[in-house]
């Protein structure tokens, strides 16, 4: 799955737009690695998303193309920085 749609399948970012715009400007890491929109998210993966000075880091559990509001949390287990989106 794309990093951008990812980001805003599990409502990490709301807009896929805004996501897209994020990695473009470098705020947005797989595995330590700055990525692109585009870049390909696969289980396991380690996203790290900075947002002003916070850093939101998380471990990918499920790739869903598609998933509910309420279930949207299940798709990452949080491994550090702050819970805001």
């Amino acid at each position: 799955m794309r990093l951008d749609k990812f980001l805003k399948v599990s409502r990490v970012i709301k807009r896929r737009t805004v996501a897209s715009d994020a990695c473009q400007d470098g705020r947005v890491s797989i595995n330590d690695k700055v990525s692109k929109p585009g870049a390909n998210v696969k289980i396991g993966d380690i996203i790290k998303v900075t947002f002003g000075d916070n850093i939101f880091c998380f471990k990918v559990l499920k790739t869903d193309e598609v998933t509910k509001k309420e279930d949207a949390s299940l798709m990452y287990e949080i491994l550090g920085g702050s819970d805001e989106s």
